[in-house]
């Protein structure tokens, strides 16, 4: 007898869109950088912040979970460019459309 796969196979379509939910840290060296509307801007991806955590004096990392929309492409591009910053995204959650 026949049982359906109960996860969902990874889309061959890269403008499919989704949403991801990540959590990362972003280190005081990027404080007064635009990270999180870079990643609007440069991947074309709706960023929403879920909740974030930063400290008044600006010498600790900033804690942001994030929801990303946009393109399974731009989405795997921008994880990319924040592991390249040697920003640290703690996990992340895909949640196809």
């Amino acid at each position: 007898m026949f049982k359906p796969q109960l996860f969902p196979l990874p889309s061959a379509d890269p403008d499919r869109s989704m949403q991801t939910k990540i959590h990362l840290e972003i280190p005081n060296q990027y404080h007064q950088e635009p990270i999180i509307s870079e990643l609007a801007k440069r991947f074309n991806l709706d960023v929403n912040i879920l909740a974030a955590l930063l400290g008044g004096n600006g010498r600790a990392s900033g804690w942001f979970q994030l929801s990303l929309v946009g393109a399974e492409q731009s989405i795997k591009d921008a994880l990319i460019y924040l592991s390249e910053l040697n920003i640290r995204v703690l996990d992340a959650e895909p949640d196809g459309w």
